[in-house]
């Protein structure tokens, strides 16, 4: 009997898998294969975060099933497969990045013409991003009416089980390591001790979500010292979850987790925008930001890249992100804020840093936060809303105890100046251990000045469009 082809993509799960359902329904042999492509995404190939996250979900994947792993252009490695093993149906479930959508049309037009069936699923959204359209059969450009349509719509089919003694056959591949995603300096021990990747951890931490943090998202979300968020993202990216999991896990079940599934309703909205969009990650929604007058500063990138701008909220965010691949969503707000207004640096910069150094990486997501913290998105905050890193800060992370963890350095400053360290006169400096400009930076910018200049950098842009 000839084999089927269950190709994983961003879907490292077992259970709840639409493709490889399909391909156990089959009642042929089936081959699991993941191919490392880094030849059709260009310049949104998986960052180093990613690639490391990814190492950690196959292994565990493998753990499992006999996948089989394979590296280069994913148009012909499958089609190769294919032709190999005289497979002839091919199962996978679908992608949204344009450069995936281009892609996997061409290889659908390919295995046509050598007699090989392609079957296409969903299970990475809750809905695809061409159901919800609006009263005149449009995409939504606003977050709310397409959260409300989506409720309207409704009809989230239930989660399904892991299909029962698949019936696997064994293809020549590469070792895990052949596919080069650890990177040679071990910079990401971090990471290893924040995350659990795989299907597995991705359990574990959606049940003690459910269990007990849901009920307090809303109270809790903004707080960054506090375990107050689910950090399911990175799972969601990798498919070690699909939404209708999470959706079922809470929605109905759990009190007052309304709120979080708002949030994964924006997950949906952000790659809705994106597949009417496709040039939403390199271009701005809004035209008047076309010419905007951005800086170009490498010095100033880096200490923020760093963590080292000398507001303490905003390096300790950077600092976080760089030890374990992740930052809490309000200090993402903080930081982005900070670079795009405040030091007047392209959104670009900050979504590209954010590409290679978080491991929930989404490319819908990343450019439509971007694009919101710079006013310039789709829904987007005004330019004209500037976040104060110091007043966030002093309002959502109250002691300091945030600051403390990911700038020790601050540690012995007491809450009245830890949050604007410049404050502090030299006697309480030099009792808490700090000297600004040696031991922790002087501010790079001040606030006001560079709060006056970005208002003036968006006057002259939206009056020259």
């Amino acid at each position: 009997m000839k084999p089927v082809i269950a190709w994983f993509r961003s879907d490292l799960r077992l259970a709840d898998n639409p493709m490889l359902a399909a391909a156990h329904d089959s009642g042929k042999p089936v081959i699991a294969v993941y191919i490392l492509d880094d030849v059709n995404p260009g310049i949104w190939k998986q960052g180093g975060a990613t690639r490391w996250w990814l190492h950690q979900s196959l292994a565990a994947l493998l753990q499992k099933i006999p996948l089989v792993l394979l590296k280069g252009d994913a148009s012909k490695e499958l089609l190769k497969l294919a032709e190999k093993t005289g497979a002839e149906e091919v199962f996978w479930n679908r992608c949204y990045e344009p450069w995936a959508i281009e892609r996997d049309t061409k290889i659908k037009e390919a295995l046509k013409k050598k007699n090989i069936e392609a079957h296409s699923f969903n299970g990475f959204l809750l809905f695809e991003p061409w159901e919800i359209k609006n009263k005149t059969g449009s995409s939504y450009k606003v977050f709310t009416p397409y959260s409300r349509a989506c409720h309207e719509r409704g009809g989230i089919r239930p989660p399904a089980g892991a299909a029962k003694k698949i019936n696997f056959a064994k293809a020549d591949g590469l070792s895990l390591n052949d596919l080069g995603l650890m990177p040679d300096i071990k910079w990401y021990g971090g990471m290893a001790e924040f995350w659990q990747p795989g299907e597995e951890g991705a359990h574990k931490r959606l049940k003690r979500f459910a269990a007990d943090g849901a009920s307090k998202y809303k109270a809790q979300r903004d707080f960054p010292a506090v375990d107050g968020v689910s950090r399911l993202s990175p799972h969601l990216h990798f498919g070690e979850l699909s939404p209708h999991q999470v959706w079922d896990a809470l929605s109905g079940k759990v009190e007052r987790a309304h709120d979080y599934l708002r949030q994964l309703l924006w997950r949906e909205f952000s790659w809705h925008l994106l597949y009417h969009a496709p040039d939403f990650p390199e271009k701005p929604w809004n035209k008047q930001f076309t010419k905007f007058p951005w800086k170009k500063d490498k010095k100033l990138l880096r200490l923020w890249q760093k963590g080292n701008t000398g507001y303490p909220i905003v390096d300790a965010g950077m600092r976080q992100l760089w030890q374990t691949g992740w930052m809490h969503n309000r200090v993402r707000m903080i930081v982005g804020s900070f670079l795009v207004k405040n030091l007047l640096l392209n959104w670009r910069d900050g979504e590209d840093w954010f590409w290679d150094t978080l491991v929930d990486a989404d490319l819908g997501n990343n450019a439509a936060g971007w694009q919101w913290i710079a006013g310039c998105g789709a829904d987007a905050a005004p330019y004209f809303r500037i976040f104060n890193p110091v007043l966030q800060s002093r309002k959502f992370d109250p002691a300091g105890e945030y600051i403390k963890k990911y700038i020790p350095e601050l540690k012995n400053l007491s809450s009245d100046y830890i949050h604007a360290p410049w404050e502090a006169s030299p006697l309480e400096l030099s009792a808490a251990g700090v000297t600004l400009g040696k031991t922790y930076p002087a501010p790079v910018v001040d606030l006001s000045e560079s709060r006056d200049r970005a208002l003036k950098a968006y006057s002259v842009s939206k009056s020259a469009a």
